[in-house]
């Protein structure tokens, strides 16, 4: 009795508390989304079997400590890759009758009986960051005397292991998910120990070509149309972010999500009382009915629990002792934070749209099992580092 009191002890129960919240308020956000007409199927009972899924991937995490993660980090990422490769080559089909089928023409998910559509993608997120974590801490525990050749051959070496999943992601076309490695590795390079004399330079340097492209798209576009293998059509999206209302038929989307939120105001107008029509409300637009229905006290008690959340894995990350978990946990700090940022910033007007779902809340089976997986390593973590990071003795 006395050794289960501990095992029970060691479980990070206030993460538990705030995927408890997610589940409350997925299951009301979903619930009333599915009323519109032109969905069918009892899609919170879905997210219900989904939920238990994720919470045994949890608790299969918890059976290898970080230690063992680490061994296998570079097995996981080859796992992943041979997922992303199997998706390019297996035969493509536009219906969900074949292993890989075309869907808005892009090749992102199997099709598994029982188990319906999986993303690889979203668990090749949890193996990048495994993977990149064991390159910087082996890196800074090989190199006793950094100098700036160690500190670009380190660069290198990220750059390399993040390229492979970042093109084979790109070319089912995913651009969403490529652009959530990309901040993931962003922010694992700052923290790596890598010298300022490199970073600032290079971010700089990132940002600098990207307002460059920027300006040319909004102010010069035929000279990219000229130089660039790009087409002048293919610059509506960003036209339809800045000018909606010039592009209503591009910003579609985008005028009904911000006409819900701004229809919400303070309180909002009750729950399943949404008036404005937003196709895939449900999945990447789930914030929207949050803020139609609950206004901006409903939407504010969603961004205050992410940051909540937030808040506890950089408390994780701060008090482990061993750099290999810190680098975990900033990976996963980092790719869920892009994730919210990104889906909350799109449905207002911030950024523009792309298909990245809002963590914990929008629909969907492998979103919620690549989050639940990486939060697993959070628990993993604090299962068995708990009495070391937080006894009364440090």
């Amino acid at each position: 009795m006395k050794k289960q009191q501990k095992v029970i002890d060691k479980i990070d129960w206030t993460l538990v508390l705030i995927l408890f919240l997610f589940l409350i308020i997925r299951g009301i956000s979903i619930s009333s989304a599915q009323t519109s007409a032109q969905y069918k199927g009892n899609f919170v009972l879905q997210q219900g079997v989904w939920y238990v899924i994720g919470f045994t991937i949890i608790g299969m995490a918890l059976i290898l400590d970080p230690s063992q993660y680490r061994k296998l980090s570079y097995y996981f990422y080859g796992f992943g890759i041979l997922l992303l490769v199997g998706l390019l080559i297996a035969p493509h089909c536009i219906n969900t009758g074949c292993l890989v089928p075309r869907k808005n023409g892009a090749t992102s998910w199997y099709v598994l009986p029982g188990l319906g559509q999986i993303q690889p993608s979203e668990f090749m997120k949890t193996f990048l960051i495994l993977a990149v974590s064991n390159i910087i801490a082996s890196h800074n525990e090989k190199v006793t005397v950094k100098t700036t050749k160690t500190d670009l051959f380190l660069l290198l070496k990220i750059g390399l292991i993040t390229a492979l999943p970042l093109a084979l992601i790109l070319l089912q076309p995913d651009l969403g998910t490529g652009l959530v490695l990309i901040a993931i590795v962003a922010g694992l390079v700052l923290i790596s120990g890598i010298t300022w004399k490199i970073i600032l330079p290079l971010y700089t340097s990132i940002l600098t070509i990207g307002g460059t492209v920027l300006y040319f798209v909004i102010w010069a576009p035929e000279t990219l149309v000229k130089y660039l293998p790009v087409k002048a059509y293919q610059f509506d999206r960003i036209y339809a972010w800045l000018y909606p209302e010039n592009y209503p038929e591009e910003s579609w989307h985008l005028l009904l999500s911000m006409s819900a939120i701004g229809s919400g105001e303070v309180s909002g107008k009750g729950f399943f009382n949404k008036e404005v029509y937003l196709p895939e409300r449900h999945t990447d637009f789930i914030f929207s009915v949050i803020g139609e229905e609950f206004g901006f006290v409903g939407a504010s008690i969603v961004i205050c629990l992410y940051f909540f959340l937030i808040y506890h894995l950089t408390k994780t990350a701060i008090f482990t002792k061993n750099p290999f978990n810190s680098y975990v946990c900033a990976g996963i700090i980092c790719m869920i934070t892009f994730h919210v940022f990104q889906n909350i910033g799109m449905t207002i007007q911030v950024l523009p749209i792309t298909g990245i779902p809002l963590p914990f809340i929008s629909y969907g089976g492998s979103s919620l099992m690549g989050n639940m997986l990486a939060l697993g390593l959070i628990f993993s973590i604090r299962f068995y580092h708990r009495d070391y990071m937080f006894s009364s003795e440090n």
